[in-house]
């Protein structure tokens, strides 16, 4: 079943996912080296600049998958998709949490402690661990995004 927004065929949505993985996984390991070395550039600059980058990647992420969530048919993997869907907005809101509590208005709600921020940060990774594992989920097994080709031809 052909993913509803697409160029030239090509799925926009998982094009996208990688950049808001990638930001919110690194942003991680920057408040990890934070921790083992207390270089403050790590938490104040490299984690708050790429989780916040993760955040807008996420939600132009999610325009497309819901344009193709909106486009399936009801099959087999609509429940894969919803559950999908709903796991990415709860990690999104929980990063989105997690960077407010490191702006300068969020520190006074936590006491300025980084614990808070850090440990949505380590939820919200687990989060999109399990999200991401669903979305393989309905490529592979159900096929969603993945144009049929008619039989005989060759594979590109």
């Amino acid at each position: 079943m052909r993913a509803s927004a697409n160029i030239g065929g090509h799925p926009i949505h998982p094009a996208l996912i990688p950049f808001p993985i990638g930001l919110w996984v690194f942003s991680f390991v920057a408040d990890l080296i934070f921790l083992w070395r207390g270089n403050p550039i790590w938490e104040e600059y490299i984690a708050f600049y790429t989780l916040l980058a993760g955040i807008i990647g996420a939600v132009l992420a999610a325009v497309f998958g819901m344009i193709d969530r909106l486009g399936m048919k009801e099959t087999d993997a609509v429940p894969t998709a919803n559950l999908h869907m709903g796991l990415n907005v709860v990690a999104l809101l929980v990063f989105v949490v997690s960077f407010y509590l490191r702006t300068a208005s969020g520190m006074h709600m936590t006491g300025g402690s980084f614990k808070i921020p850090f440990v949505l940060s380590l939820i919200g990774i687990i989060l999109i661990a399990i999200s991401g594992y669903l979305g393989g989920e309905l490529v592979f097994r159900y096929g969603v995004g993945v144009e049929a080709r008619p039989e005989g031809s060759p594979e590109a």
